[in-house]
C-alpha cells in the first residue's frame, strides 16, 4: 500500500502538520484534510460572512479533488465543523450549487473555535475508479 499526499497550487496550502490529501493504493481513496476559507493566492480570509467562507471551503475542496483526478462528485463523505450551527439553512443552500444528488455522507459539528477564526472547516472523503 501507497499513500501519495496530494498538493496543489490552486488550494490553500497545507498551514501545519497535514497534507492538502492524501491518496491510498489500497482502496483508491483520497483523504482530504479539513479546508478552511482561505484564498490560495493570498492565504488570507476571503471575508467574515459565513456565505463567502462556505463558497471559498467548497472551492477549495474542488481543486483539491481536481488534483486528484477527481471532482467533488465523487465525494463520499464530508465532515462539517460550524462555529455556529444557525448557519445550517445557509450551509445547505451553497452546498446545493456545488454538489448533486447523489450527496455525499455528511456530518455538520459545532464547535467553539476554528483556526484563523473562520466560521467553517469541512474535510472529506473522496473514492476514485
Amino acid at each position: 500500500m501507497t499513500n501519495t499526499p496530494i498538493h496543489t497550487d490552486t488550494a490553500p496550502a497545507a498551514i501545519g502538520t497535514y497534507s492538502q490529501a492524501v491518496a491510498s493504493s489500497a482502496a483508491q481513496t483520497v483523504y482530504i484534510s479539513g479546508q478552511i476559507p482561505l484564498n490560495p493566492d493570498t492565504m488570507d480570509v476571503v471575508s467574515d460572512d459565513f456565505r463567502p467562507q462556505a463558497e471559498q471551503v467548497f472551492k477549495n475542496l474542488a481543486a483539491i479533488c481536481e488534483a486528484a483526478n477527481g471532482n467533488l462528485s465523487n465525494c463520499v463523505k464530508l465532515t462539517i465543523y460550524l462555529t455556529d450551527l444557525g448557519n445550517f439553512a445557509e450551509l445547505n443552500e451553497v452546498m446545493a450549487r456545488f454538489f448533486e444528488a447523489p450527496y455525499p455522507a455528511r456530518a455538520a459539528i459545532e464547535v467553539s473555535a476554528l483556526p484563523k477564526g473562520v466560521r467553517i472547516e469541512i474535510d472529506a472523503i473522496m473514492t476514485l475508479g
